[in-house]
């Protein structure tokens, strides 16, 4: 019995050299034959009982060396089949024809104007102030003059947190000028771009989460003077305007508060659509630093004065680029940030 298992083993071995599958069919039925979970060589193994006791390891020996033949060749053979498919490709290679097309992705237009801004202020000597976009009432409130019954407190303006009066999504950047003023003392020239929060939804065009850019300059006789010639510089940089002017406005944190305007005219389509025909277009809040907002971040208003301005940065991207629509700006759609790619 025993010799009649040690031929049988043989003969799987033999077989097994003079196997020579020429496809990638044939080597797949090689791979089930001798390698596969029903292979013929796994029975075998079964047989080690019926094997004298003095004979068994040198059985156990030749089913190994069968099994270990079949891997052996079957990944020789799988090798020069690739071998030969990887040359056949190459043979059929031309070397002379253009490359595919290497897709080069795109700047998103705010995050385009938002360096742009950056850079134009950062020329002057305002560097750039970062804060957390989770917020204190008072840093973002209270620091900046707003009082109690002012209607950006309330809850359908702002942001609280579940189960808070104290904590909320910062509704601007002011609370990074807040926390700069009550950590550094003057001169202070920052300028604090970021995400800010409102809760907005009386218009298909409003979007509770955008950007904006804030400035703020605190030193010692710091004047109105200072402040339009800032933003004069800045416009012209910008948009190449050569003519702003400031309109009487309102704001909590400034005192006296400006609108600002850039003169475009009105020689093209696409200004005059902007500007409504006037000429005139609305860029930017801006004012001097309110003396009570300087004492309540610690700052002695006698001795100190300072200006603040500010800007959301969708508003300057749809200026520029003469986009209609400001949800263009927040669907992502390649399409429409496609033209951005070599900007």
């Amino acid at each position: 019995m025993s010799a009649a298992i040690f031929d049988q083993v043989r003969t799987v071995l033999k077989a097994i050299e003079q196997e020579a599958p020429q496809t990638p069919e044939a080597m797949e039925q090689f791979r089930i034959r001798y390698l596969g979970s029903k292979n013929i060589i796994k029975p075998l193994f079964d047989e080690i009982k019926n094997v004298a006791n003095e004979q068994k390891r040198e059985f156990g020996q030749l089913i190994n060396s069968a099994k270990q033949a079949a891997e052996a060749k079957f990944n020789a053979l799988k090798e020069q089949l690739e071998s030969a498919a990887d040359a056949g490709v190459a043979g059929n290679l031309d070397l002379t024809a253009p490359g595919e097309p290497i897709e080069l992705g795109s700047r998103h237009p705010v995050s385009i104007v938002l360096n742009r801004i950056i850079n134009i202020f950062e020329r002057i000597g305002f560097v750039v102030a970062e804060g957390p976009e989770i917020e204190t009432d008072w840093f973002n409130f209270t620091a900046m003059n707003t009082p109690e019954d002012h209607p950006a407190r309330d809850m359908q303006d702002t942001f609280y947190l579940k189960g808070s009066t104290e904590m909320l999504l910062r509704t601007h950047t002011s609370p990074v000028q807040a926390r700069i003023m009550t950590s550094q003392k003057p001169p202070i020239r920052v300028i604090a771009p970021g995400r800010v929060y409102r809760n907005e939804t009386i218009s298909s065009r409003s979007h509770c989460q955008f950007h904006q850019v804030e400035g703020l300059y605190v030193d010692e006789g710091v004047s109105f003077a200072d402040l339009r010639q800032t933003l004069y510089y800045f416009a012209s940089e910008m948009f190449g305007a050569t003519k702003i002017r400031l309109r009487p406005s309102y704001f909590p944190f400034t005192e006296p508060s400006a609108e600002m305007d850039v003169f475009l005219g009105t020689e093209t389509e696409q200004t005059y659509r902007l500007t409504k025909g006037t000429g005139w277009l609305e860029i930017l809040g801006c004012g001097m630093v309110d003396p009570q907002v300087l004492e309540n971040c610690g700052i002695d208003s006698k001795k100190y004065t300072g200006f603040a301005f500010g800007m959301g940065i969708e508003r300057q991207a749809l200026r520029l680029y003469g986009i209609s629509d400001i949800r263009s700006l927040f669907e992502n759609d390649v399409r429409f940030l496609k033209p951005f790619t070599a900007v």
